[in-house]
């Protein structure tokens, strides 16, 4: 089965059978529980959804099938049309719409597409909307509108230049700085959305750009997640340039992982850790990420004498937190930057905009920049188990076995030692734990991960 349902939306491989694949039908469904949602929040009201899709291939056919089953409920649509995830969430809030659908499947292959649904402030549902959306998918039952109260779509046009001209009216975002660095960037957006709007961002910045698979055909031309083994022709591409700066960003553009000018990773990681750094300077506050992010965050956020608190993995969960504390930077590991002045979701462009700021000002070369940074290693492993194993049990006996550490809960077990972590999950769809392991050394990451794998098979086999 490759259809999923989450309370962050619905995703699945495009064909097949429909309930288990993401077929016309399902695409139907899933938009009529929706809309369902959305009568029961504004009762009475003449609904407006803002509508936008990412460049993958079947994008435009289910961009045709949602917009015409919300039509269909009686909801209004702005469609936007070839949208990045976070220009989908400013415009919700910039046509004052009630919601919005993206139909991404962000880094997923070519043959993922999915529908990420937001609230009326523009922001991913929260565990309670996400269940109770899921609760009317599983009841089929819908209600459509008769032929006069048919929805309409009140606006279709791009929404791509106000999300950029609300970037750049940011006051931390020096556009005259960064103009006058004479930068030179290549540019990878994996033959999606990302290929026109970040080009016409830094364009504005005064960059000179050199495109690489930025023609939005949905044609991928690598694997779309922005990891070090996909990225090795922009590795490349970047010292052949003479470029300052390589800027990766998956097909929804939420996430931004960047390429020094000898061709060495940044670090996805250190993307918000270099961001959060030049922010902090300037406004101190708290910051945030999830569980399963690098140390280095908090060790930047002390430096600027500020407090660090981690929430539970998703998004949604980090934007939680980041409100709760009143945080002025917070995000993931794996790229995603959230600045709250701008909005309340993983946003590359704001990354961009803010990092080539901090990168002219400080008037040092991207690699010189990460040297800065304090130096961490991330590895990622899984055991797998049997279905008949308690894996809740186990991580409580994980949990009791290092009640002397720091242990942190919220969400699996994190253990914090003290130059070093490791966090244990469990996968919501097969019986397994995930565990990712942060230390000074590769070497040492994964050591502490097989000692953690070690003790968890000895507590299986008790």
């Amino acid at each position: 089965m490759t259809l999923i349902k989450s309370i962050s939306g619905f995703r699945g491989t495009i064909g097949g059978s429909v309930g288990d694949n993401l077929t016309p039908l399902d695409l139907v469904k899933f938009t009529s529980a929706y809309a369902q949602w959305l009568k029961e929040q504004h009762p009475g009201k003449k609904l407006k959804v803002v509508l936008g899709r990412d460049a993958r291939l079947s994008g435009a056919m289910a961009s045709s099938i949602v917009e015409g089953t919300l039509l269909g409920c009686g909801v209004d649509v702005v469609h936007i049309g070839l949208a990045t995830t976070p220009t989908v969430e400013v415009a919700v809030t910039g046509y004052g719409a009630d919601g919005g659908i993206i139909l991404t499947a962000s880094h997923n292959p070519k043959q993922w597409n999915a529908l990420k649904l937001l609230n009326s402030r523009g922001e991913f549902l929260n565990d309670a909307e996400g269940k109770k959306v899921l609760s009317f998918a599983a009841a089929d039952t819908y209600q459509y509108a008769s032929v006069d109260e048919l929805g309409e779509v009140v606006v279709r046009e791009s929404y791509d230049q106000r999300h950029i001209d609300s970037v750049l009216a940011l006051p931390l975002v020096d556009v005259s700085a960064v103009r006058s660095a004479h930068f030179k960037v290549v540019v990878d957006a994996v033959n999606s959305v990302g290929g026109v709007v970040i080009p016409a961002l830094l364009r504005q910045m005064g960059v000179d750009v050199v495109p690489l698979n930025c023609e939005p055909t949905g044609r991928f031309a690598h694997n779309p997640e922005p990891i070090p083994s996909n990225l090795t022709e922009i590795s490349a591409a970047v010292p052949a340039e003479g470029a300052d700066l390589g800027i990766v960003v998956d097909p929804d553009v939420d996430r931004l992982a960047l390429i020094c000018e000898d061709g060495t990773m940044f670090g996805e990681e250190y993307t918000l850790v270099a961001v959060a750094d030049y922010v902090l300077s300037h406004t101190p506050g708290s910051t945030v990420s999830n569980l399963s992010s690098s140390r280095a965050l908090a060790d930047v956020t002390a430096k600027h004498g500020c407090s660090y608190t981690a929430s539970a993995v998703g998004e949604v969960n980090v934007v939680a937190e980041m409100k709760r504390t009143g945080a002025v930077i917070g995000g993931e590991g794996n790229g995603g930057v959230i600045y709250p002045a701008l909005h309340y979701g993983r946003d590359a462009l704001v990354g961009v905009a803010l990092f080539l700021t901090l990168l002219a000002k400080k008037q040092m070369s991207a690699s010189a920049l990460r040297s800065t940074y304090p130096a961490y290693v991330i590895s990622k492993n899984k055991i797998e188990l049997t279905p008949d194993i308690d894996v809740d049990s186990v991580l409580q006996q994980m949990k009791a076995k290092y009640a002397s550490e720091k242990v942190n809960d919220i969400d699996g077990v994190k253990i914090d030692f003290p130059t070093e972590w490791v966090h244990l999950r469990k996968s919501n769809t097969e019986p397994i734990i995930r565990i990712y392991s942060e230390s000074k050394t590769e070497a040492a990451a994964e050591a502490l991960a097989q000692k953690i794998i070690s003790d968890i098979k000895s507590i299986i086999s008790r």
